[in-house]
């Protein structure tokens, strides 16, 4: 059961790397434990929500018989479908035996369980002047690195979806 220090979890977790991974790593210590573990979950896609996604083997969505609610269970769906556990290993400095080693050792721990795309998003100065100037990297810098990594990696998602 929950209690207050809960609320402050997404606080806390908020820079923790792979923090969608942390239910998921608790309930795989404890499985054997039990036949079944119900996760309930607020109406929100928080933190705390993805970490339950992630974990679960099935999800129960309760939906009220209502216009509105029913409404909402479609983004919810659209959302759990693309909650799939993948990877995707962004701001790598190429220039670096480091960032290569770590994206490998990413790849070795994790490729067999987690879908890891492809596709790669690489550092660069022309990404970090996007956020100062409040533009796309596209308008920014179109025919850039960056730009075309996320071009390849929309087309790669898509692929995906098929």
């Amino acid at each position: 059961p929950a209690n207050i220090e809960l609320s402050a979890l997404e606080v806390t977790m908020g820079n923790v790397m792979s923090r969608e991974l942390i239910m998921k790593e608790y309930i795989e210590a404890v499985r054997t434990k039990y036949d079944y573990i119900l996760i309930d979950c607020m109406p929100s896609l928080g933190l705390m929500t993805i970490n339950a996604l992630v974990a679960a083997d099935s999800v129960l969505i309760p939906v009220q018989a209502a216009y509105l609610p029913v409404k909402g269970l479609q983004q919810l769906i659209h959302t759990i479908a693309m909650v799939k556990k993948r990877i995707l290993l962004t701001m790598v400095d190429f220039r670096t035996n480091y960032a290569k080693d770590v994206a490998g050792k990413v790849r070795e721990a994790y490729g067999e369980k987690i879908e890891i795309f492809d596709t790669v998003i690489p550092m660069s100065v022309k990404a970090a002047e996007t956020s100062a100037e409040g533009v796309s990297i596209f308008s920014h810098c179109l025919n850039g690195k960056v730009a075309k990594a996320y071009e390849t990696i929309a087309k790669e998602v898509l692929r995906n979806e098929e």
